[in-house]
């Protein structure tokens, strides 16, 4: 009896293992959406279409995901399916979308070719608790409408790439 229990036992764990692995590989069936809200203290800046402030990451360097592992489960990156862009709503530009293909092979939408991020520690829509934190590798700044980083007084210039 007690090795049927066992048996039992380890099938459901396996079963649960198999069900955890597949929810974090779900693809975005539409394209997310980017808007603008104004945000105390900044301005207006980018966020999702949820409300959530969204961010770039120096190190991408405009140039591609670097956020990935421990990093992207703190900064979770925007993600369509592949082939898409983000929909554009408010001032937030068409133009300036792209996408960027990540090393974990999912597509994560850019912003004038920054990938674009929320920060686990927003709670609620609107809060820019990320804004000029030094975290995972460098630092992490809002996007503005303009396709620039708003980077505040005193903090590190962003490199030219």
């Amino acid at each position: 009896m007690s090795r049927v229990i066992g048996r039992r036992a380890l099938l459901l764990f396996a079963a649960s293992l198999i069900a955890l692995a597949g929810c974090g590989s779900s693809k975005p069936a539409a394209p997310p959406t980017v808007k603008t809200a104004t945000i105390g203290g900044l301005g207006t800046v980018l966020v999702n279409g949820q409300g959530y402030t969204l961010y770039m990451f120096v190190p991408d360097a405009r140039r591609g995901v670097t956020c990935t592992g421990a990093c992207a489960g703190t900064w979770p990156p925007l993600k369509t399916a592949a082939g898409k862009t983000a929909q554009a709503a408010g001032g937030a530009d068409a133009a300036l979308f792209g996408a960027d293909q990540s090393p974990d092979g999912s597509t994560v939408v850019t912003y004038n070719k920054w990938p674009l991020y929320t920060y686990a520690a927003d709670i609620n829509p609107g809060d820019v608790v990320g804004q000029a934190l030094d975290l995972n590798g460098g630092y992490w700044y809002v996007m503005q409408p303009d396709g620039t980083p708003l980077v505040p007084h005193g903090s590190p210039p962003i490199p030219a790439s």
